[in-house]
């Protein structure tokens, strides 16, 4: 039988180790699907509800996987609809390969259905590499290209093939001109160590340093005992971006978990005290939350010398490979023998760990959101996967959620885009088939696009040795992060109409769909839930009735903030003695004796 352009493309594929293709299907694409049916579905293709959720199970698998995520679609809607997860990926940093179809090559041009400039579409999103594929003999190095530029530039790409010619035979690049060829599939990836005398210098910054902080990102992840080294021989805390999660451990006593916004009071206690930062692969945006200009010394390591030094104004930066990088610098480094810094990291860290559980076991009409996950953690396996949602619920995964063991988690890190929380998980499940995977949902996310993608756990559950995928949603019937940005912000009271969203039974729908689930009314039920679903044979919603007026206060909220918020109750918010009340008691937490 003859091979066609979309048989190569199969088989290409494969010789990539590429187990799993994200998509939908359509005319666009009919050659690609067909050649899949041919090869057996090797490599699988795992077909979503919308192609939005193709595009962010690829992220999710890549981000977990540690390798390129491929997702599919057809020309036209099919492929506009996987902008956003896209975009995700770019911003994120994660390496995916989106393969699109085009109209037939003899109608462009004709204002044909479907007909979209694809060129023009996807020009800034996979702006490291976009190509129109249309000859075959374009096909091997187009693809190779794809995948080892996303690996590299760790970015979205993508590759257009018209449909007509998806279903012409292959013909190989011949030795000739204006015909290139490729090379075997293979993955190098290029490390890099900055220059010894810049490493020296970062090492003398370190070494005079008397209060060290360390700030540490998704960059980090691949060097973490490194980065435990520096901090023990500088008695350093280390706070951690929202994408580095869980690059260390939260049973570190000097961890002092996430910062920014949705972070903790240790870690904006480390920024407002230190006297040196070495930020270690992350690009950590909001400069207001780290140490006032000129009071810190500071040292950057990214492997992205285009991102370097641009957070803050460091004296020294180190464009390489973070582990790479620490292992020149840790020999040069002379251990502390004024530990005082560490304690006074070490004293921070435990009360707050206090002040959580007293947060989080606090009365709420009817459940305290934060006490979800307060229980979660201490249950949580060694080896799980999780992953967060945008919207209020990322403030208690952001804060709560200790991180041990083997875990791993991750979110719309730097998108914020609403919905990714369960697609990830289907990504992470693909990945991970033998590990258990809980996504933290909002009602809002859920609704927006959640629930459509539990048929698609429902349709591939029996794949997963390991059958556990939990979907918690945090059921308030409120936009509700939005809803606080509106008080804390502007001083705007809660607008109903654009907030309140409709109250729906959620586990009742997953249990529709064959799946298992816990309805949860009282403070009480939330751990057996937590335990049932974890020991459960099969994936489990969790639908956890929560209120909507605990306020999600940063641990360094400014009298801006806190004035906005009591003008939103002035000018007539819903429920505003509740919400008065919550806030006064949550926030009462954090000045008990202890603290």
């Amino acid at each position: 039988m003859t091979e066609t352009v979309g048989d190569y493309l199969v088989s290409r594929l494969r010789d990539w180790n590429v187990h799993q293709v994200f998509g939908y299907p359509g005319d666009g694409i009919n050659g690609i699907v067909a050649a899949l049916g041919r090869a057996d579905n090797v490599p699988r293709f795992v077909q979503s509800r919308h192609e939005e959720m193709s595009a962010f199970e690829a992220v999710g698998y890549a981000k977990f996987a540690g390798t390129v995520g491929v997702c599919l679609a057809t020309s036209g809607p099919g492929a506009i609809h996987l902008l956003n997860g896209l975009y995700d990926a770019k911003l994120d940093h994660v390496p995916v390969v989106a393969i699109v179809g085009q109209t037939a090559r003899s109608a462009m041009g004709g204002s044909y259905q479907q007909e979209v400039d694809l060129q023009t579409l996807f020009k800034d999103v996979a702006s490291e590499y976009l190509v129109e594929v249309n000859v075959a003999e374009q096909l091997p190095n187009a693809l190779d290209r794809a995948i080892r530029t996303a690996e590299a530039e760790r970015a979205p790409t993508a590759l257009i093939i018209p449909a007509d010619l998806q279903e012409e035979e292959y013909t190989p690049p011949q030795h000739e001109f204006k015909q290139v060829p490729s090379s075997r599939p293979s993955r190098v990836l290029a490390t890099t160590v900055p220059d010894e005398d810049e490493i020296r210098r970062a090492a003398e910054v370190l070494n005079a340093g008397e209060k060290v902080a360390i700030l540490v990102g998704q960059g980090a992840r691949g060097a973490a005992d490194e980065v435990r080294q520096v901090a023990e021989l500088n008695g350093a805390g280390v706070a951690k971006a929202l994408l580095g999660k869980d690059v260390l451990p939260d049973d570190l006593p000097w961890v002092t978990g996430a910062i920014g916004l949705l972070g903790t009071r240790p870690s904006y206690e480390l920024m407002r005290d230190c006297d040196t930062l070495l930020i270690v692969g992350s690009n950590f945006p909001y400069t207001q939350f780290m140490p006032e200009f000129g009071q810190a010394k500071g040292i950057q390591i990214d492997i992205d010398g285009g991102m370097i030094g641009m957070r803050y104004p460091t004296e020294v930066n180190l464009v390489g490979d973070a582990a790479q990088t620490l292992r020149a610098l840790v020999p040069m480094l002379t251990r502390k023998d004024d530990r005082s810094w560490r304690e006074t990291v070490e004293d921070n860290v435990a009360s707050w760990w206090e002040t959580m559980e007293r947060q989080s076991m606090l009365d709420a009409k009817p459940v305290n959101p934060m006490r979800v996950v307060w229980e979660l953690s201490s249950r949580i396996p060694e080896d799980a996967i999780v992953t967060a949602d945008s919207g209020s619920s990322t403030n208690w995964y952001a804060r709560l959620l200790k991180m041990r063991g083997r875990m791993r988690g991750s979110l719309s890190g730097t998108l914020a885009t609403m919905g990714p929380g369960v697609p990830y998980a289907i990504g992470a499940k693909f990945a991970h088939p033998d590990r258990p995977v809980i996504a933290l949902v909002g009602d809002g996310s859920m609704q927006m696009n959640g629930l459509a993608e539990l048929i698609t756990i429902a349709k591939y559950r029996e794949l997963w040795s390991d059958p556990r995928c939990v979907i918690c949603v945090f059921h308030n019937n409120d936009l509700n992060q939005v809803t606080w940005e509106l008080r804390a912000m502007g001083g705007a009271p809660k607008f109903e109409e654009s907030q309140v969203i409709p109250d729906i039974d959620y586990a009742s729908l997953a249990r529709g769909l064959g799946l298992a689930a816990e309805n949860v009314d009282t403070p009480e039920e939330i751990g057996p839930a937590w335990d049932r679903a974890l020991s459960a044979d099969r994936p489990v919603l969790i639908d956890v009735r929560c209120d909507p007026e605990v306020p999600p206060i940063p641990p360094h909220a400014t009298f801006e903030q806190a004035k906005s918020a009591a003008e939103a109750v002035v000018r007539g918010d819903p429920n505003a003695w509740h919400l008065v009340v919550q806030g006064a008691r949550t926030k009462a937490q954090e000045f008990l004796p202890g603290r």
